[in-house]
C-alpha cells in the first residue's frame, strides 16, 4: 500500500466546498486521515481567505490514476481552469506526497514544492506526518514546520465540523 498525502483548499463556499471535497474523496478513495482546518489569507492574488487542510490515506493505485480522480472531484465540485493560475477556487486538490516517489514528468511535482514554501501546506501536513522525512531533505516536516518563516504568512486553526 501507498501512503498518499493531498492539499486540500477552497475560498469560494469554502465551508460546504471542503465538507463536499472531503466527501467525495472519501468514497473515492476510501478512509482519510484529516488535519486541522487552517484559515489563510489567498496567497499569490487579492481574494477571500481560503480554508487548507491535508488529508492522507492509503492506496493501491499508481500516481497518475490518483492524480486523475483528483482533478475529476475537483471538477465535479464546480472548479473552474479558465481563470489565472493563482486565483479563486470552490475546490483545490494537490497531490503532494506519493510514498517515497520523487518526480516532476508528467505534469506531476512529487514531492510538491509548495510543501516547503507556503505554510497552509505545511503546518497541516506537519500536524498529519510530523516523523515522516521529506524525500529530498531528509528532515522530518516537523523539523521543517519547527524552521518555517511564521511571520511571512497569517494562518491559524479554525473550529469545523465535517
Amino acid at each position: 500500500m501507498t501512503r498518499v498525502y493531498i492539499s486540500i483548499g477552497s475560498n469560494i463556499d469554502k465551508e460546504a466546498s471542503i465538507r463536499k471535497g472531503v466527501a467525495d474523496m472519501w468514497s473515492a478513495f476510501g478512509e482519510l486521515e484529516l488535519s486541522s482546518v487552517y484559515q489563510s489569507e489567498a496567497v499569490g492574488f487579492e481574494g477571500d481567505d481560503f480554508y487548507n487542510l491535508v488529508a492522507a490515506f492509503d492506496t493501491q493505485e499508481d500516481v497518475l490514476t490518483i492524480s486523475r480522480q483528483l482533478h475529476e472531484i475537483e471538477d465535479q465540485n464546480g472548479r473552474d481552469r479558465s481563470g489565472p493560475r493563482f486565483s479563486s477556487r470552490t475546490l483545490d486538490l494537490d497531490l503532494l506526497i506519493f510514498d517515497e516517489l520523487v518526480t516532476d514528468e508528467d505534469g506531476l511535482e512529487i514531492p510538491r514544492g509548495e510543501i516547503l514554501e507556503n505554510a497552509f501546506v505545511l503546518w497541516p501536513l506537519a500536524e498529519l506526518a510530523a516523523d515522516l522525512k521529506h524525500p529530498l531533505t531528509h528532515k522530518t516536516y516537523a523539523e521543517h514546520w519547527d524552521a518555517f518563516d511564521k511571520s511571512k504568512e497569517k494562518l491559524y486553526p479554525v473550529e469545523f465540523e465535517f
